[in-house]
């Protein structure tokens, strides 16, 4: 009885990557990316960013950011790709600059995609109720601190 271990090739555990990766790509990041860029676009073109970044100015000057950057750490909250699209196209429309991107980056990824994972993980494994806002507040607050600690590192 001999039983023989084949090990794959490496270019089929190669290829058998990439086509997972495509399809997370094609199916999970790339809609939610898409959706902010037309989401800012359509803020930006109805004048309602502006209007969001005169509201949230004073707030988000505390860290050194323009109020429309308030949009990214919502988008961010909401959905890692949608944050990293707002960012990305509040960058290509010139309202934030690198060093903006740079400062929010560590935030959008302390408390990226909170709403989703509340219900995808939180719930299913069964974590009490009470604890949830509490886990989501620590995240916040992580977030806000890592704007502090980036204006000065940055």
């Amino acid at each position: 009885m001999s039983e023989q271990n084949e090990k794959p090739m490496i270019t089929d555990v190669f290829v058998s990557g990439v086509r997972r990766g495509w399809g997370i790509a094609t199916g999970s990041m790339l809609p939610n990316v898409l959706m902010a860029f037309v989401l800012i676009y359509f803020l930006k073109l109805t004048g309602i960013l502006d209007l969001i970044g005169n509201l949230c100015g004073p707030l988000m000057r505390v860290f050194g950011l323009p109020g429309e950057a308030l949009m990214v750490l919502l988008a961010a909250w909401l959905s890692m790709g949608g944050g990293v699209g707002v960012a990305s196209s509040l960058f290509a429309a010139d309202t934030l600059s690198l060093h903006d991107v740079a400062v929010l980056a560590p935030a959008m990824y302390l408390m990226g995609s909170q709403v989703q994972y509340i219900g995808r993980l939180l719930g299913v494994v069964g974590v009490p109720g009470k604890y949830i806002p509490v886990m989501v507040l620590i995240s916040v607050i992580n977030a806000l601190l890592s704007l502090v600690v980036m204006q000065i590192l940055v």
